[in-house]
């Protein structure tokens, strides 16, 4: 069926961000280790002055924030993508609306195809998140234009959507399977318990259905 795209899309694709990390970066301890070794080796007759000792502990200091501030994204950029994958799985078993678009570089022409599915399994792959209709249709989140039923609910809440589904999960590059029984929070951070007895973050998860 061919139609046109709503103007407003409800879903858009997680975006994971990176923080990179290395052993050549200068850390407030690798900083502090060069201060004391500096102190212990200085000249008696010639020590350090107070405006020397000053400037070099404000570094530590500013050092010592920008960690702590490091540390507190990464937290933050872990909950927002914990939200977003939680929120998808409440696709599973919903009806949604969906348009594509199609190019046809012989004609020239660009056709809106549009229709309407049960979403059957959520798949994750890396940054990007692809819908699987029950008829077969792969979908990604841009795709989806309209969402039945849709509520507004805790992480806990809406983790709890998911007990009793199938899911996948990676560990140490390894994937494993299993079934949902019960979900828990602990620091902000959800955690699934499968019937297996395994305990899964879902930043480890690759697939939902």
């Amino acid at each position: 069926m061919v139609n046109s795209i709503h103007s407003d899309l409800l879903l858009s694709s997680v975006q994971k961000r990176e923080v990179k990390t290395g052993n050549d970066i200068l850390g407030k301890d690798d900083f502090l280790k060069i201060l004391m070794v500096q102190l212990q080796n200085q000249d008696p007759m010639n020590p350090m002055e107070d405006k020397e000792f000053i400037a070099q502990m404000a570094t530590f200091s500013s050092l010592e924030q920008m960690t702590n501030m490091s540390q507190s994204m990464e937290k933050l950029v872990e909950l927002q993508t914990q939200t977003s994958l939680i929120a998808y799985q409440q696709l599973i078993g919903k009806e949604v609306t969906w348009h594509t678009i199609d190019d046809h570089a012989e004609s020239g022409e660009i056709s809106i195809n549009e229709g309407k599915g049960i979403v059957k399994t959520v798949q994750f792959m890396g940054d990007t998140v692809k819908i699987i209709l029950t008829d077969g249709k792969e979908l990604a989140p841009a795709n989806v234009s309209e969402l039945t039923d849709t509520a507004v609910e805790t992480p806990l809440i809406q983790a709890s959507l998911m007990i009793g589904k199938q899911i996948s999960w990676l560990n140490d590059d390894q994937e494993f399977s299993s079934i949902v029984q019960s979900v828990s929070m602990k620091d902000g951070f959800v955690t699934l318990m499968t019937n297996d007895g395994q305990e899964v973050k879902t930043s480890q998860l690759i697939k939902i259905s």
